[in-house]
């Protein structure tokens, strides 16, 4: 008939992603809704196919083959009754470990719940007839194509981890009838290792770097074995303060990569290390590769080019690397990025009074040995531009990312570190959101906080946030301007001065720098607030002066672009290019 493979490209991305992993093995039930899969799979002629009209049966002859082969087997049917009619053979599956996907096919959600035949609510499933459920809709856009991606890759590589075990793919289809795609697209494959298995080869000639996001603190053994990595493989260690990295390949890159007309040569990263958790820092890195490296196992592609998942604790990992050999060092990637860092951070203008300012003022008179905790977004972004003591320990709530608990969250790390100051920077709304805490019983001497008074949620007020297209209209609602006594004098004043709280105030930079003899003194044995009243619209200006320190051609030309177009005529122009 000529048909080839179906131009729906969700099911081209699965065929291909299975093919990668090894399955070849698949029991076809008949049906209307997964006729773009069965029709795709008896074109490309890999497939081994076998016709199961009843899909109980279907999902037992899956049992006996991927008991019998070792292999995984893939089951396909339509929506409706016919995918519960898996559930037997699938419990049956889970509890023996046996790897089958279970491929149900299924209209848009919208169709469930409104009288439309073939459509049943298959969104909840048993607890036992699956290790794991991803749902792949048709593909409308990019990131419908990258969740495509990860969501295949993930339910796949769930069927052989641990002791294995069967997995779901609920599959949307429009019910094409162009079956014109002659070749499979090039698609991203992932993969997951282990300590026993064989490791891929690392290019020290190639641009490598780590990433850590928000970290626990490290042991002198692991900071070591990445200290050993970075020399072996000349690499470099790119985080922020919540990293806890504390060795002597770190680089804030956050400054570098905040440029919005500079695009630097060294973020241009052939191999990314990726560790840790949630970074609040708004990092923006594009690597070519990225490998996963977590005792937990799971895909985590912030960076959307990962390839490899290595379950394993960090340690293992970097020792698995170094074992060799010893070699000269190398450190002129390490290099290559501090030099960018430093030019960067000399070229900071005269700033106004503002978060930024102030992390800029403080950071270096942070007392060595002390705690940071920084409120998100303004706070952790402003902080991350600039290097504190290597024996600050830093902390964010970047898990959840709301602006709730930053006091309660201070108030617990004192209490466990009596020995240490606790420094918290935040906003007004984060700090009133928890405000309650600063008078619970058990608050120590230990607690100091940096509040930012600006009557606002400046970020909503940022020259580059969305909000900003609302210009005073966003105040009433969007950054919800004029709460908590707008910005009063007196108000954090009395209610701290009430609990036994030290207070310190200021309104411009003269009156900051007086503050921080006393705000750093650790002689003093007191709880502090310093509240620092600033202005939004120098906080935006202050930001902006730090994004557009550098120029290149590349981003000269961008902004061109922008503003001879506009932003939306530029994205559409971005995505005829294929950019």
């Amino acid at each position: 008939m000529g048909q080839k493979y179906s131009i729906e490209k969700n099911t081209q991305r699965l065929i291909a992603i299975m093919k990668h992993h090894g399955i070849r093995k698949v029991v076809v039930s008949p049906g209307a809704q997964n006729i773009c899969f069965v029709g795709s799979i008896q074109h490309d002629g890999s497939f081994e196919i076998y016709s199961a009209p009843d899909e109980r049966s279907a999902a037992y002859i899956a049992c006996g083959l991927a008991a019998e082969s070792g292999e995984a087997v893939a089951l396909s049917c339509t929506g409706a009754t016919a995918s519960r009619n898996y559930v037997p053979a699938l419990t049956e599956a889970y509890y023996r470990k046996l790897p089958i996907l279970a491929i149900t096919a299924t209209k848009h959600p919208a169709f469930i719940g409104q009288n439309v035949p073939q459509v049943i609510d298959r969104s909840s499933l048993q607890n036992d007839i699956a290790k794991k459920s991803v749902y792949v809709p048709t593909i409308q856009s990019k990131d419908d194509d990258w969740g495509a991606v990860v969501a295949i890759n993930s339910a796949i590589l769930e069927m052989k981890r641990g002791e294995g075990g069967p997995v779901h793919i609920s599959l949307e289809t429009t019910h094409s009838s162009d079956y014109s795609v002659e070749e499979l697209p090039k698609t991203r494959f992932i993969d997951r290792l282990f300590l026993t298995d064989r490791f891929p080869s690392i290019d020290p000639s190639k641009k490598t770097a780590i990433f850590v996001g928000a970290h626990l603190k490290w042991t002198p053994e692991l900071t070591a074995a990445v200290e050993r990595f970075c020399e072996r493989y000349n690499a470099v260690v790119l985080c922020d303060h919540t990293s806890n990295y504390h060795g002597k390949y770190k680089i804030l890159p956050a400054l570098v990569t905040y440029q919005s007309q500079y695009h630097a040569p060294c973020t241009d990263i052939d191999l990314l290390i990726d560790m840790g958790n949630v970074s609040g820092a708004y990092i923006e890195l594009k690597p070519k590769q990225v490998w996963r490296v977590h005792q937990d196992g799971e895909i985590r592609d912030q960076f959307r080019a990962i390839r490899l998942v290595f379950q394993m604790d960090e340690l293992s990992f970097f020792k698995r690397y170094t074992s060799k050999e010893e070699t000269a060092p190398q450190t002129s990637y390490y290099e290559e990025w501090k030099k960018e860092y430093d030019e960067l951070l000399g070229m900071i203008p005269e700033i106004p009074l503002s978060n930024l300012w102030m992390a800029k003022s403080l950071s270096p008179e942070l007392p060595g040995g002390s705690v940071l905790h920084l409120g998100i977004l303004n706070s952790l972004r402003s902080w991350n531009f600039f290097h504190v003591s290597e024996d600050i320990d830093c902390y964010c709530n970047t898990g959840g990312f709301g602006i709730d608990g930053p006091v309660s969250t201070v108030l617990g790390g004192a209490l466990a570190a009596k020995d240490r100051i606790h420094y918290l920077v935040l906003g007004d709304l984060a700090f009133f959101y928890d405000l309650n805490s600063l008078g619970n019983r058990h608050y120590p001497d230990n607690i100091r906080i940096l509040l930012i008074n600006n009557g606002v949620g400046t970020e909503f007020k940022n020259y580059s946030h969305k909000a900003a297209l609302f210009g005073d209209d966003a105040d009433m609602f969007m950054a919800a301007r004029g709460h908590y006594g707008n910005k009063s004098p007196v108000l954090v004043k009395h209610y701290a001065e009430d609990l036994g709280i030290e207070y310190l105030t200021a309104s411009d930079k003269a009156g900051f720098k007086e503050q921080l003899a006393r705000f750093t003194d650790t002689s003093v044995s007191k709880p502090m607030i310093l509240e620092v009243f600033t202005d939004s619209s120098e906080e935006s200006d202050a930001l902006k002066a730090v994004r557009n320190m550098k120029t290149s051609i590349e981003g000269s030309a961008k902004n061109i672009v922008k503003k001879l177009l506009g932003p939306n005529n530029a994205k559409t122009l971005k995505k005829l290019l294929g950019k």
